[in-house]
Order: structure tokens, then C-alpha cells, then sequence
């Protein structure tokens, strides 16, 4: 294994030197998969590290990257750590207003921007913080009439260093493994995102000792598709690629995803748990729609999946006839239904940056892809915690990897302590305070416990953690993966702190709901219209009684609304990472969510809509509340 007490762009320097012209770097473009070497990488880099030199950035400067996963950004972020400079990406998603705070508290002068829709929203951004020197573009559609000062290609950068490239290695020789090398945004639930500052050792720390129980080779495949700005992929794409040689790939285009993992049949995947219950649901929605033939193969094989994965998961002889049967069903299902989803080659899975549920685990196990869950968080370079292969249980996210220290406190939550652990927050010292001990505990803000089998168990937020009014203990975002393992159901907000009873607001999937309402014959025009049916609330219905079935009685959900949007992250109901913020639910939704704790039977609603393009307009309508019995 390569020596990790290193930076990020030494590893490159050599990875180049002994790999050469192993693809590094693999990119799809109108179809066609490009590749990069590792010479390639390393030259490229150097120019455009070189080029930022001659237009005067170097040690301590943040420069802001946004876009799709393209190798543009890998080769900028290390061109940027190579002049001991820190890279700080934000979501290709986001609104120019949002991450205004983020420029003027980096005081950046310098953005690395995808394309013609980035570079539009730092135009508008630059009207407000004149500091904003360069935009960088590497994607020239629709930007040649545009003659902004200080707008340049990102070819042109590479140009203007070309001739100083040689000096690259010298410049990487000054970087120390505690230089400051990456600014990471934390989710953002409680309010806006603050800036975590990591150092090389920090990301390479994490990667080694991760590596050391979830083993990556140089002969890997990874396909980056998850946004780069997200610590998650910077774990993965950057840090373990760097450390481990293994090959990064970039598809063409959000929407051929699965299309382009197919291509590549990757050995390595990590996602949220998002990624896989929508994949889940997608799978159940086709069987629903094929032949009756192909639906009862599907559904036998399945329950044999399940029933196989229970006894290798609890470490039971699973016995001969069920062994024959795996067989058979790996035969006529699970092994043709790997390689439809990319999965063929598939080593390493794991899923992070939240809970996932029980029943989306037992789902992949079944058809034979060992999904396995990690635990860690910004602050801490990604990863505390992971299953070991044999060791998997449903109800933790494992056991710490290395070097990790992990302890409950008195109040019982998550402190951790290892060389991943964080600088602090970028000018910030009282939230640093906040989270990080004078001895290095990091405080999560998560509530767990161990088991007796030294898992970790992470109950949910701690503050989010509620009682009822009869002081029962629930986790709501437990309740919400459970209702969201159903194909139905988008996303989900569960209720109850103080109250009688639990409640809930459902977000149902359109695609997917809207798809069920058109083989039953029932028209629809929009969103609003489809969450309105009385049958659709049958179905959501029928959804949550099934759930309620598996789950205590004090437990369960007594009434729910279908909202007449899905919460969006423009909107700021969600964070960029997909969770949910609920302070801003509670209060925007607040006379529906009391209209849930009466005999109310619908309540009219008004709703704020924030476009991509900042434009506001109110959405109106009534919705119905329906008890669960």
C-alpha cells in the first residue's frame, strides 16, 4: 500500500511515475468513453497549477469549484492543493444568493465554473462581490459572444503555465500533509452550511485506514456521479483514487447514469441512501409493470433472496434446500439483474450520510450485492464507522475502522477522535468550539449507543430524537426510511413531538405514482392534481398500514397528508445533501401539520415555489388529512 503521511498531489507525481499510461481518468463524450493516463493527469495538472501561478494565486487562497463531476475539477482541485492553495466546492445546484456568504468569507477570487449556467451565476454572484477576479469555464457552449473582463478557458489557464509546468514538483515539495487543502460545506440542516476545513492528512488518514478493512486495487473501477462537492465522493473520486491508483469514471450526463455504470461495471460504489431506495423502488415499479410470468419469478426468487440473506447475516447455516433454490434464483434472476444495473463486478458497496432501512438492505442482499453501511460525517473526512464483510447488521452502521476512537457521552452522543478529525470551521472559532474538544472529541449532534457485539447504533439526530405526550421515545427518521422503502413515497416528515400521536407528511414519487394511476386508468395534468386523488390516498393508505404492521403499536402512524409539491432543496426544505430541514418544514407548513393534530379533515394550504432562476410565486390548494385505522 502507497505511504499515506503524504498530500494529495505527491500521490499524483507518483502514481505517474509508476503507472504511466494506466488510465487514470475516464470520461464519456457524445457516447464514446475518454481516456486520461496517469501522465496525463500529472501534465495537465501541472499546467493549469502553473497557469494559476502566472495569474497570482498560490498558498492560502480559496478558489471556489462548481459543475458536474467532469475531470476538469479533479485537475484543478489538485492543481489548486499543489500551490498550497484550498479548494472549496459547492453544489452545481445551487442558487447564486445561497453561496454569496461563501465568497465573501473566503474572500475568492478565483471560480472554476462547468459551463455557460455556472458561469452566468457567478456573473450575477460578481455584481455583488466585486473580489471576484477570474471565471474559469471548461465547457464553451453557448459562451463565445461573451466578453466579460476576467472570463477565461480553461485551456487558456493551461496555456498560460505550459512553459512553466517543470516546476510543479517544486512547488508540491513546499505543501505539508497539514496544509489546509480542502474547505467541505457541511449539510446545513439547523440553517446554512458551514465551512469545514481538512487538511491532506486528514482525507489520506481516512483513506488508508478505510482501505485497511474495505480493501481498494490499483485495477479498480469507480464511477463518480455524485456531486464533487459532496465529502462523500471527495473520499472516494480524490483521496482513495489518489491512494489506492485505482481508475475514476465520469458519465456523460446525470440522466445516463445507470446507462454509463452499466458501461463500466464498477468494483467500488458508495451512495446515499437516497441512491438506493430510489433504485430499489425503480426495480419494484418495472416488476409491476411485466408480464405475470416474469412478476411471480421476480417475487419467488426474491422471497428466497430474503430468506437467504436473513441466515448469512445472522450467521446461520442456511441448509441444503435453501442453498439449491439461491441457485436456481441467482439463475433466473439475481445474476442477469446484476448486470442490468452495473453490478456484475461489484466488490465494494456501501451507503452513507444517512440511516438506510432494513428492508432496502435486505432487498440488495437478496439479489446478492454485499451493501454494507458506513457512519461518519463531514468533520471527520467522511467515515468513523463500516460493516466488516460477514459482520452485517441491520440496525448499526458497524464497527470504527482504525485508528478511530469512538465513545457515547453522558447525554448519550457520538463522540469521535481519530487523524481524520478537522481543523475547524473556516472563521468560525465559536462553532468550532462547539464541535471540537480541547482533546480532539468530535461532537456529532448524533444520539447512539453500542450493542453488545460492539456495533454502533445511531439512533438519529439528537436533537431530533421526540417524545410523545406519554413520554414514548421515537426516532423520526427511522419511521421516515421505512416509508420511503415504498415505491410510492418520495420523501416523508414525521411528526409527533409532545403530541397524542404520530403524523406524518408524505411527498409521493410522481414518476412512479403517476405511472400506477395510468394502469388504472385515471387521468391526471400535474403533480398537485395526481396527490389530490382519492385513490392515490387509498394507496398511500394501504402503504402505511403495511408499515404500521411491522413497527409497535405506539408507534404507528395515525393520520397523514400528501403535500401538493415535493420538498425541494431551492425551496429550502431539504439541504444540497437531501435532508430534511425540519424547522423550515415545521414553520412553513405549520397550519397543516396543526390541522393533522385536530378532526380536521382538509386544511387550505399556501406554499412558496423558488425557480433555479430566483423567480418566487405562491402555490395554493386544499389537502386532504386521512386517518390510518
Amino acid at each position: 500500500m502507497t505511504d499515506h503521511n503524504t498530500t494529495l498531489p505527491r500521490l499524483l507525481i507518483e502514481n505517474a511515475r509508476r503507472f504511466g499510461s494506466k488510465t487514470a481518468l475516464r470520461e464519456k463524450e457524445w457516447g464514446i468513453w475518454q481516456t486520461y493516463s496517469w501522465q496525463d493527469y500529472l501534465d495537465i495538472t501541472a499546467e493549469f497549477a502553473a497557469g494559476l501561478r502566472e495569474l497570482g494565486f498560490g498558498r492560502g487562497d480559496v478558489i471556489v469549484l462548481i459543475g458536474d463531476n467532469r475531470p476538469e475539477w479533479m485537475w484543478a482541485e489538485i492543481a489548486i492543493q499543489s500551490l498550497g492553495g484550498i479548494a472549496l466546492g459547492v453544489y452545481q445546484d445551487v442558487q447564486a444568493g445561497e453561496i454569496e456568504y461563501i465568497f465573501e468569507l473566503t474572500r475568492c477570487r478565483l471560480v472554476i465554473a462547468e459551463d455557460q449556467e455556472q458561469v452566468d451565476k457567478m456573473l450575477l454572484l460578481r455584481d455583488k462581490v466585486s473580489h471576484l477576479e477570474y471565471i474559469v469555464y471548461h465547457d464553451s457552449k453557448g459562451l463565445i459572444k461573451y466578453q466579460d473582463k476576467g472570463l477565461l478557458h480553461f485551456n487558456i489557464v493551461r496555456e498560460k503555465g505550459r512553459s512553466h509546468k517543470n516546476l510543479f514538483e517544486s512547488w508540491v515539495d513546499q505543501v505539508s500533509t497539514e496544509d489546509t487543502c480542502l474547505i467541505a460545506t457541511t449539510s446545513g440542516t439547523t440553517g446554512r452550511p458551514k465551512l469545514a476545513m481538512l487538511s491532506h492528512k486528514n482525507m489520506l488518514s481516512m483513506a488508508h485506514n478505510l482501505g485497511t478493512v474495505d480493501p481498494k486495487l490499483q485495477s479498480d473501477e469507480f464511477v463518480s456521479f455524485l456531486p464533487l462537492a459532496w465529502m462523500g465522493e471527495q473520499m472516494m473520486a480524490v483521496a482513495s483514487s489518489l491512494l489506492f491508483g485505482f481508475c475514476v469514471n465520469f458519465p456523460e450526463e446525470q440522466e445516463t447514469v445507470q446507462e454509463d455504470i452499466r458501461d463500466i461495471g464498477p468494483h467500488i460504489i458508495f451512495s446515499p441512501p437516497r441512491v438506493w431506495e430510489n433504485l430499489a423502488a425503480r426495480i419494484q415499479v418495472r416488476i409491476m409493470e411485466t408480464t405475470r410470468l416474469k412478476r411471480f419469478i421476480f417475487n419467488a426468487c426474491m422471497g428466497i433472496g430474503i430468506r437467504m440473506a436473513e441466515h448469512r447475516l445472522s450467521r446461520k447455516p442456511a441448509g441444503g434446500m435453501l442453498s439449491f433454490l439461491y441457485l436456481l434464483s441467482q439463475f433466473f434472476l439475481f445474476r442477469s439483474l446484476r448486470d442490468r444495473l452495473g453490478f456484475s463486478r461489484i466488490r465494494s458497496a456501501t451507503t452513507g450520510g444517512a440511516a438506510l432501512g432494513p428492508d432496502t438492505f435486505k432487498f440488495f442482499h437478496a439479489m446478492g450485492v454485499n451493501l454494507k453501511q458506513i457512519y461518519g460525517q463531514t468533520e471527520i473526512a467522511g467515515i468513523s464507522c463500516i460493516h466488516r464483510d460477514g459482520h452485517i447488521d441491520f440496525d448499526t452502521v458497524g464497527e470504527p475502522i482504525p485508528e478511530t476512537e469512538i465513545r457515547i457521552s453522558d447525554e448519550g452522543e457520538i463522540l469521535s477522535r481519530s487523524a481524520a478529525v478537522f481543523q475547524g470551521y473556516f472563521k468560525d472559532e465559536k462553532a468550532t468550539r462547539e464541535t471540537l474538544s480541547q482533546d480532539g472529541w468530535l461532537f456529532s449532534g448524533d444520539a447512539g449507543y453500542f450493542k453488545d457485539n460492539g456495533q454502533l447504533v445511531v439512533i438519529d439526530r439528537l436533537k431530533d430524537v421526540m417524545e410523545l405526550a406519554d413520554g414514548t421515545r421515537f426516532s423520526p427518521q427511522f419511521m421516515e426510511n421505512k416509508l420511503k422503502f415504498s415505491p410510492y413515497i418520495r420523501e416523508a416528515v414525521v411528526l409527533g413531538k409532545g403530541k397524542e400521536y404520530i403524523a406524518a407528511i408524505v411527498c409521493i414519487d410522481e414518476e412512479i405514482v403517476g405511472r400506477w394511476s395510468e394502469s388504472k386508468l385515471l387521468t391526471y395534468t400535474t403533480y398537485q392534481d395526481l396527490a389530490s386523488k382519492k385513490e392515490v390516498y387509498d394507496l398511500v393508505t394501504d402503504e402505511i398500514r403495511k408499515i404500521n404492521e411491522t413497527i409497535p403499536e405506539n408507534t404507528r402512524i395515525k393520520r397523514f397528508a400528501l403535500l401538493f409539491k415535493e420538498l425541494d432543496a431551492d425551496d429550502e426544505e431539504l439541504t444540497r445533501t437531501k435532508k430534511i430541514r425540519r424547522k423550515v418544514v415545521g414553520e412553513r407548513y405549520e397550519s397543516l401539520v396543526d390541522s393533522l393534530y385536530t378532526d380536521e379533515r382538509e386544511v387550505d394550504l399556501v406554499a412558496r415555489i423558488q425557480y433555479q432562476d430566483g423567480s418566487i410565486r405562491e402555490m395554493k390548494g386544499r389537502i386532504a388529512i386521512k386517518n390510518v385505522f
